[in-house]
């Protein structure tokens, strides 16, 4: 046998190796939930108020996950738009190492218009994504979690 030729018995286990673990999966394994997920949303703007000086819109944050940091597997707490902006300094002040995404910017006319409403939601649920998806925001923010779980959260307790 030629000394560059591998052996049949070297080129099946060679083979063998390459091949990817062809043992049926379970159903449970199939469509179970992932090892860590994690899904957000930002949904059911609300206004509130009579006058228009005393005007102001909520918006439900809905969190699913099974990712330890978090408190609870389900929550949905509302949030009004100045809530957002004192969440984010506060992680602005105290994540140092990451660079925090900016908010959808502040509406001066028509901001109870049901468009304008619905971009800032956009805004909100993409900014709240990349947060809550941080890793390092995750383990090392002790505001996160309760932003977007505690239905108390009190901003002036930051």
């Amino acid at each position: 046998m030629n000394q560059f030729q591998p052996s049949p018995s070297s080129r099946t286990a060679s083979t063998m190796q390459a091949m990817p673990d062809s043992r049926s999966q379970s159903f449970e394994e199939i469509y179970g939930p992932p090892e860590n997920f994690l899904e957000i949303e930002v949904c059911n703007p609300q206004t509130h108020g009579l006058t228009p000086s005393s005007r102001y819109t909520t918006y439900e944050i809905r969190l699913s996950t099974n990712i330890p940091s978090f408190k609870l597997r389900n929550s949905s707490v509302r949030r009004r738009y100045s809530d957002f902006e004192y969440f984010r300094d506060i992680l602005e002040r105290e994540s140092a190492r990451v660079t925090i995404p900016p908010l959808p910017g502040k509406v001066y006319f028509n901001k109870f218009d049901d468009a304008v409403i619905e971009e800032r939601r956009k805004g909100l649920e993409r900014f709240l994504k990349i947060v809550v998806g941080h890793p390092l925001l995750q383990t090392g923010s002790r505001v996160l979690g309760s932003f977007v779980q505690d239905p108390n959260w009190d901003r002036s307790a930051w």
